[in-house]
């Protein structure tokens, strides 16, 4: 329970503050970026019941709720490892996601480069420590951070590949970890 409410809180904060906020604020922000903070809250608020029913159910040994709880899990289970497939067969199309919406901000900069896009573009430059798509005279006039290294700062397009590349074997891990969890959790309710 305690985790689902520390995940309904950082969805809500990444959502309403952080440092994600002026991406979640901004107008040009994708549909796909809603979602997943949206399913993050409901994904909270789902391992907060299942703690419940587990909860309550080994506090007063109700088969009932026990059997809940289980099939709760068991149904958590099969969407972990489903969502651990997809992630690793999509991997190219969430590349090319990331990238069409940095080429799109870009876009939208290169045509008013004093809008509310400015700061926009920025915050991509500072989280992925970058500046820029294509080459080194585009970058002039670009906000780009102060503290980044050049010869990366060349090609934002191949950054966020790279980043992508590098934390979805992150998220693997992970997701293999909480299967593992969620399966001790179920073979113990029963």
């Amino acid at each position: 329970q305690l985790a689902g409410l520390a995940v309904i809180a950082f969805g809500l904060w990444l959502r309403f503050g952080g440092v994600m906020a002026d991406f979640a604020s901004d107008k040009k922000s994708p549909e796909y970026f809603f979602m997943g903070l949206y399913v993050l809250v409901g994904a909270g608020a789902l391992m907060t019941t299942v703690g419940f029913f587990g909860c309550c159910g080994a506090a007063r040994e109700s088969q009932c709720l026990l059997g809940a709880f289980f099939a709760c899990l068991l149904v958590i289970f099969a969407a972990e490892v489903t969502a651990g497939v997809f992630a690793f067969i999509g991997k190219k199309v969430a590349i090319q996601e990331a990238q069409k919406i940095y080429e799109d901000i870009y876009d939208d900069y290169m045509k008013n480069p004093g809008g509310k896009v400015n700061r926009t573009i920025y915050h991509y430059h500072l989280a992925l420590q970058c500046c820029g798509k294509d080459n080194m005279e585009q970058q002039m006039g670009l906000p780009c951070p102060e503290n980044i290294q050049m010869p990366k700062a060349s090609n934002c397009l191949v950054e966020i590949q790279n980043v992508i590349d590098a934390n979805l074997h992150l998220v693997g891990i992970v997701g293999i970890a909480i299967a593992g969890i969620t399966v001790s959790k179920s073979m113990f309710s029963l």
